[in-house]
């Protein structure tokens, strides 16, 4: 199809955006019949912010729903095969399982919040002494040193008195070796089932008559009509609402921050690889996890002394500040052997982040708009089944139900738990449980 035959073209449904996200939904609509075109500013699938996400696969949550939908999404990337129905010898992002431990640390209540929802779902997981760690994780101290602290403070590396008395180790957990090779995946997915595509074509309009989208007006004139539009833009979804000839009718707020992971090699005597763990420590405030050639990957878990930075997803810095010096050191007072250079490598990118740092996936106030936004930093690994999500919301939705007073309840196809899909509405308080972090 020609860009002028497609411009001409009406469509069941219109993504905006092809990160994992945009890609897994046009696979969960096309599976169930409907024509959809996602439009991207970017050249490929996958290329923006997806592509800097760390792809990490866990299944510990602060929320019930959070972590069942965690757990689903486990075993979507456990079979990726099965779940995209590829039969070809096509390359495929490789989930490397190297499983979780997340430390017991006093602002975690020793992880009494995750357990109990492990325990109800049935996830498994292991209490590690604090000498269990250590022959894990050859060379680590495990002084405390919360709370937190940035290079500029007096106090910072110093212990603070204890030490963490050990941790939890999730088997099930690991991340996605290329996040956009992931997505281009979903695409693929998505196209083999007649999904269409196009790419470098800026959205500049959506307009609404009598309160429906008809569609979406872009920059090279072309306009390209549906009756659904879905904004899964990312960074720029704030950006993309904007646009909107009406208000989607948000409560919650979402905001591009900016974040920084930086890479580093480790000791040789940790023995870290590809297969080594990712942890999560509250106690220094940051994850790590593997990177490539061996390295250490490691990123802020956003306490206090870590203010949030907004940025104009059109216009930012993509090269590392201090912050990313900040993790490492942060992390060497686990590892004192760490090599930090002053000179960092890593990756500098925005999270679509909402004020509870749990997604929007829902209807708008406007028929026919719809929203799967403020995901970055912890959805990547609920990509698959947010796809289902928002198809299976579609579906209740233009079939006249009132998912404001009734919403839709999710039942997960590999797990024993239906969502409440009020969880994750635009028009939500503040959830109490969050971490209020990257963590979800």
């Amino acid at each position: 199809m020609t860009a002028s035959d497609e411009s001409e073209a009406h469509f069941d449904a219109i993504i905006i955006g092809a990160g994992v996200i945009g890609c897994a939904v046009a696979y969960g609509l096309a599976k169930k019949g409907y024509r959809t075109l996602n439009v991207d500013r970017l050249p490929a699938a996958g290329y923006g912010s997806t592509s800097s996400s760390a792809a990490v696969i866990r299944t510990y949550y602060s929320t019930r729903d959070g972590t069942a939908m965690a757990l689903e999404g486990y075993h979507d990337w456990k079979n990726w095969r099965a779940y995209l129905g590829a039969e070809d010898e096509s390359e495929l992002a490789r989930f490397i399982e190297t499983g979780t431990l997340v430390m017991k640390t006093v602002a975690d209540n020793h992880q009494k919040q995750v357990l109990e929802h492990a325990d109800a779902l049935g996830i498994a997981y292991e209490h590690w002494t604090a000498e269990q760690i250590r022959e894990r994780l050859p060379g680590y101290n495990l002084e405390c040193f919360a709370p937190a602290k940035t290079m500029e403070d007096d106090d910072f590396g110093m212990p603070t008195g204890g030490e963490l008395q050990g941790g939890v180790f999730f088997p099930s957990g690991g991340y996605v070796d290329d996040p956009q090779v992931a997505a281009r995946n979903l695409k693929d997915a998505a196209a083999r089932l007649g999904a269409q595509f196009r790419f470098k074509t800026k959205v500049v309009r959506i307009p609404v008559e009598n309160n429906r989208v008809t569609g979406v007006l872009c920059e090279n004139g072309d306009f390209l009509r549906a009756g659904i539009v879905i904004n899964v833009g990312g960074p720029h979804s704030g950006k993309v609402n904007a646009l909107l000839e009406g208000e989607p009718g948000l409560k919650i707020g979402h905001r591009p921050l900016r974040q920084e992971v930086v890479q580093i090699a480790p000791p040789e005597r940790l023995n870290y690889s590809r297969e080594g763990l990712v942890v999560s420590d509250n106690d220094i405030a940051v994850y790590v996890k593997p990177g490539s050639g061996g390295q250490l990957m490691i990123g802020s878990q956003n306490p206090a002394c870590d203010p949030h930075i907004e940025e104009n997803p059109d216009d930012f810095s993509m090269d590392l500040t201090d912050r990313a010096l900040t993790y490492a050191y942060r992390y060497s007072q686990r590892l004192p052997e760490l090599g930090v250079s002053q000179h960092p490598v890593g990756v500098a990118d925005l999270y679509d982040a909402t004020d509870d740092w749990l997604p929007i996936y829902d209807r708008s106030d406007v028929d026919g708009y719809y929203l799967a936004i403020g995901t970055s930093g912890n959805q990547f690994k609920n990509a698959p089944v947010a796809g289902r999500l928002m198809s299976e919301l579609i579906d209740y939705c233009e079939s006249g139900n009132d998912h404001d007073d009734n919403p839709l309840q999710f039942r997960l196809e590999h797990v024993g738990h239906t969502l409440n899909t009020a969880t994750f509405s635009r028009k939500r308080e503040l959830t109490k449980e969050s971490s209020f972090s990257v963590l979800g």
